[in-house]
């Protein structure tokens, strides 16, 4: 599955190329348009848990009032003549629209080689690729810190051997570059999944063009995986992001707490990055994960038979490095990652 990507600090330019028009969910949608949903979530990600959701979605739905030409019809079975800031603001958790902005960032490559947007930026991501990598490095080791971070470098070789051990698997991979950083740490069993198709295309030949073809890429949703086998590591960088934006958002997050709980090795680790939820948040969602599954389950009607189970993860540490702000008497930052043991 195609992951929420936080816009980068930089204005976002598109040189070379006059604005386009894709279709997203049965109407034309620019990428000026695009682009302003997009930003919306930025502002959404600042507030952290300082606000509620609905302060938070009506200030979505303020930034997204520019792109009034919008309309999901087909998504959300809307007539009516004026745009849904609601349904706009859900457009990033539908795969028309990570289908359409794909296909844009397939064209580019092919044409210019551009790799696309390093979403949540290339700063975070190396953060990422070298915390984790630090993380497996201690479970391997037999022993875990309070601070991954302070954990002596040891020569690249003994890093190897722990980390050759590790099978990875990145959920909603998109262009596939954050398993090229967790090759260069020294991981060897990559895999990643995304279920737009030309996302797929597009991190194969990245990862082809830039030397990595040992990296494996499968088009699969994780909400309703065909993969038959499980992985010591699961990373997801915004994909539970997006998801939660779904117009059955609720529902979605349960079934992806279902699915990766499969996907995770007993003993294994989760890493979720995560631009919409603190910390506290995701920690907070994973120790009530029972309690969820059983109200989405009788709201809709499903029945669940194993909705009392015990969660299926603990939390196990997160990144403390990322730059933090004080708004309304509460310290946040742009971006979480936190790590999870499967049970």
């Amino acid at each position: 599955m195609a992951g929420f990507r936080l816009p980068p600090e930089e204005p976002e330019v598109s040189p070379q190329q006059p604005p386009q028009q894709v279709r997203i969910a049965g109407d034309l949608v620019s990428d000026d348009e695009r682009s302003v949903a997009a930003d919306s979530w930025s502002i959404k990600s600042e507030y952290g848990s300082t606000l509620d959701d609905d302060q938070r979605h009506a200030d979505a739905a303020e930034a997204l009032s520019s792109a009034a030409n919008f309309r999901a019809n087909s998504d959300y079975n809307s007539d009516k003549e004026e745009p849904d800031p609601e349904g706009m603001a859900s457009m990033l958790g539908l795969q028309s629209y990570w289908d359409s902005a794909y296909a844009d960032e397939l064209a580019n490559f092919r044409e210019h080689g551009h790799a696309g947007e390093v979403w949540f930026g290339a700063d975070v991501m190396d953060v990422v690729a070298s915390w984790t990598k630090s993380l497996c490095i201690s479970i391997s080791q037999g022993h875990m810190l309070n601070h991954v971070e302070d954990l002596k470098s040891e020569p690249v070789e003994e890093n190897d051997k722990y980390l050759s051990s590790w099978s990875v698997l990145d959920i909603g991979t998109g262009n596939g570059l954050l398993l090229q950083e967790l090759s260069k740490q020294g991981f060897s069993d990559l895999t990643g999944v995304d279920y737009s198709e030309d996302a797929i295309n597009l991190a194969q030949s990245l990862a082809n063009r830039d030397g990595f073809s040992c990296i494996k890429f499968l088009v699969d949703d994780v909400l309703d995986t065909k993969l038959e086998r499980q992985f010591q590591l699961v990373m997801d960088k915004g994909t539970l992001d997006a998801i939660g934006l779904h117009p059955d958002g609720p529902l979605k997050r349960i079934m992806y707490w279902d699915s990766v709980s499969k996907l995770v090795a007993p003993g294994g680790l989760l890493v979720i990055t995560s631009c919409n939820s603190t910390k506290d948040e995701l920690v907070h969602e994973v120790s009530n994960l029972s309690q969820r599954r059983i109200g989405v389950s009788q709201e809709h009607e499903i029945k669940d038979e194993e909705a009392c189970r015990e969660p299926p993860f603990r939390y196990l540490n997160h990144v403390r490095t990322y730059p933090t702000f004080m708004f309304g008497g509460s310290e946040g930052s742009r971006v979480a990652t936190v790590a999870f043991l499967r049970n």
